[in-house]
């Protein structure tokens, strides 16, 4: 994966004016107005005429190709709204971490992979329908995505709630591989949206080996740093002839097995003292 990282970087440093700039914008727009004329279609078929359809592309319903991209995922019109704002932002800020031109290249390889995938099981006879072919894993992906990027960054769930969206991405991860495996009934075809991990790795590959790397070499370096402090612990306490030192006369338990030691309450920290400077000491403070 490496290595097609390296490519796509090449190419979009190549063609910088490769891409749709404010994809996120349009796509978001678009969603929005389908619904909006979704409410306004007494019909109720609308969706049905954007919604893919390997099928009816076949007979030269060709627009299906893009129009599912607009179909919204929900008919709630408050989680549409929320949803399509989160979506807008995590694409926003992708295109302004990657370049209009790979944000894009992103975006389009995740939906001709998707719609590859659909014929090609299609015309293995499989049975395909179109919410197998949505854009709810392609926007699944951002958040992984963008998960993968900004991995501390902190996310107010209900606006209350602060969570890091690392662990916001890896519940999607979860969501994503639970509604494919959740669909095995329906085997191969819950596989088709598959692919579009391949295209996470190829351009967030090298981002999350490096992210794992350091947490392996931090906890690493922590796990050694406490086996050193143990040892250099013991190794001490075993130099020690005694354990407890009075602080005014220097006697210790080895010196004088019976002489009995306290610890003072009054002095700041834990200070020791035999029975005869206990309370004839100058108190530390």
């Amino acid at each position: 994966m490496h290595a097609i990282s390296r490519a796509i970087d090449r190419f979009c440093y190549k063609h910088p004016r490769f891409g749709i700039p404010r994809l996120m914008l349009y796509i978001v727009f678009g969603t929005g107005l389908v619904f909006i004329l979704s409410i306004m279609d007494d019909s109720g078929t609308l969706f049905s005429r954007l919604a893919f359809s390997p099928a009816h592309i076949f007979r030269g319903e060709v627009w299906r190709l893009v129009s599912f991209i607009f179909v919204p995922i929900s008919a709630n019109p408050l989680w549409l709204a929320i949803s399509l704002y989160v979506y807008y932002m995590l694409g926003t800020t992708l295109e302004q971490t990657w370049g209009a031109a790979k944000f894009s290249l992103y975006y389009l390889i995740s939906v001709v992979l998707l719609i590859v995938s659909a014929l090609v099981f299609y015309l293995f006879g499989v049975p395909v329908f179109g919410g197998m072919v949505s854009v709810y894993y392609i926007h699944l992906s951002l958040l992984i995505a963008f998960a993968t990027l900004y991995p501390d960054t902190v996310f107010y769930i209900m606006f209350i709630l602060p969570v890091k969206v690392k662990w916001i991405g890896m519940v999607a991860a979860v969501l994503f591989f639970y509604d494919i495996f959740r669909g095995f009934p329906l085997f191969p075809a819950n596989l088709i949206p598959l692919p579009l991990v391949l295209n996470y790795l190829a351009f967030c590959g090298d981002t999350l080996k490096r992210y794992l790397n350091f947490h392996k070499r931090k906890n690493s370096k922590t796990t050694i740093n406490f086996k050193n402090a143990r040892r250099e612990l013991e190794r001490k306490q075993q130099a020690k002839s005694y354990t407890r030192k009075c602080e005014v006369c220097g006697v210790t338990d080895g010196d004088d097995p019976n002489m009995e030691f306290r610890y003072c309450s009054r002095c700041e920290g834990y200070h020791c003292f035999c029975i005869d400077h206990i309370n004839n000491h100058t108190h530390f403070k």
